[in-house]
């Protein structure tokens, strides 16, 4: 699953943590208990559930920057991003709203150790837990 909405990166980037690679700099938070404390609102009818939402799949940003190249390459580093999430979607943690900042060096960097590296990078949000 993708996060879509700028409320939903500014969520994570506002409430959640950061952890960083030579290559990649991940920014993450637990996902909320009800699709409406994204906003800051309960749900009319009550909160839904409480803590962190562990049975759902972790959801994904990816955010490039033009400093990093055209359209072409930051496509490319898009691509690679999500091939690597595609393969290791059994080794990333649930429960999380993850953006993922590639770094510069992603562009002329081997796949194998970019995927080594994201899903270390990854594996150590689980040990993390949410932040209360």
């Amino acid at each position: 699953m993708r996060l879509l909405k700028r409320a939903e990166y500014e969520a994570v980037y506002g409430a959640g943590q950061r952890r960083s690679s030579p290559q990649f700099a991940v920014f993450f938070r637990a996902q909320p208990a009800s699709p409406n404390e994204v906003r800051g609102r309960e749900h009319p009818r009550g909160i839904l559930g409480a803590g962190l939402a562990t049975g759902h799949p972790s959801r994904f940003g990816i955010s490039i920057k033009k400093a990093l190249g055209g359209a072409v390459v930051r496509n490319r580093i898009r691509r690679r991003t999500r091939e690597i999430l595609r393969r290791n979607k059994m080794e990333i943690p649930a429960g999380w709203d993850i953006v993922i900042h590639p770094r510069t060096s992603v562009a002329e960097a081997a796949f194998a150790p970019l995927e080594a590296e994201l899903v270390r990078l990854l594996r150590s949000i689980a040990s993390l837990g949410p932040k209360k």
